[in-house]
């Protein structure tokens, strides 16, 4: 098991900040949910951590060992799985490549490395609730939520000691969140990665994640156990995204 501190991470697009100075720790085998309004820089931090945003300052350390500028033990799940997988590729493809590293997947194995991959594509299938038949699909043939499945087998697929989970229920039918949901958590209880969940949704948060960190207008102004964070709230931020929720809402008011 892993754990994830960002040290200082500053992301500046020209003159703007997007995240200015967060620090921030998911310790190993735990979920960290991350929240805030819309704007606040959290899905940009996120980007951060994986090198898909432009990092002005600081480190991302994974195990204590800097990863900022290498190649990073950390896998991102998108929003959006209608852009997350190429349209071209088979479900398997996709799933193949993060197994052999990017473009090596391309080259043709012999015979015993070929069936070797294929299992392993099956095994990541598996994993995710999808039968590994439909390795020979290409996306348009899958559901929004079975999408979202391939994209967390391809994301499983590089073996990641983080998982970075970014709003990955939003884009799909409340009929299939909860199931994706039920799964990546068990999936974390399963196989012991540290993981940071990115999300808007607090109830989602409370049910999920063990620790909240709170970002407003690129800075992280609230952390702590998600039990005493949603309950007791300390900064106002925390209490009006708390407020939005009614049974959080009300459970707070009740303690």
């Amino acid at each position: 098991m892993s754990s994830l501190e960002l040290r200082g991470i500053t992301v500046r697009y020209g003159r703007f900040t997007a995240v200015d100075d967060v620090g921030l720790l998911v310790p190993e085998g735990t979920v960290t949910g991350l929240v805030g309004g819309s704007g606040s820089g959290k899905s940009t931090l996120a980007r951060a951590v994986v090198g898909l945003a432009p990092v002005r300052s600081g480190r991302v350390l994974v195990d204590g060992s800097d990863v900022t500028r290498g190649r990073s033990p950390v896998q991102l799940v998108f929003q959006n799985p209608y852009a997350s997988l190429d349209p071209r590729m088979t479900v398997g493809a996709s799933v193949a490549e993060a197994l052999s590293g990017g473009a090596a997947g391309r080259r043709s194995p012999g015979r015993e490395r070929r069936a070797a991959r294929d299992a392993e594509v099956g095994r990541c299938l598996e994993l995710v609730g999808l039968d590994p038949s439909r390795a020979v699909l290409t996306p348009d043939a899958l559901s929004g939520g079975q999408r979202q499945r391939v994209a967390l087998a391809r994301a499983l697929a590089a073996r990641p000691a983080v998982l970075i989970a970014d709003e990955i229920t939003s884009a799909l039918d409340v009929s299939v969140q909860g199931a994706v949901l039920n799964l990546l958590r068990r999936l974390q209880r399963e196989l012991g990665f540290a993981m940071l969940f990115v999300s808007h949704d607090l109830a989602v948060v409370r049910h999920l994640c063990d620790r909240v960190a709170v970002m407003d207008g690129g800075r992280l102004v609230e952390c702590g156990p998600a039990e005493r964070v949603l309950a007791h709230p300390e900064h106002p931020v925390t209490r009006e995204l708390i407020s939005c929720v009614p049974g959080l809402a009300l459970a707070e008011e009740a303690s």
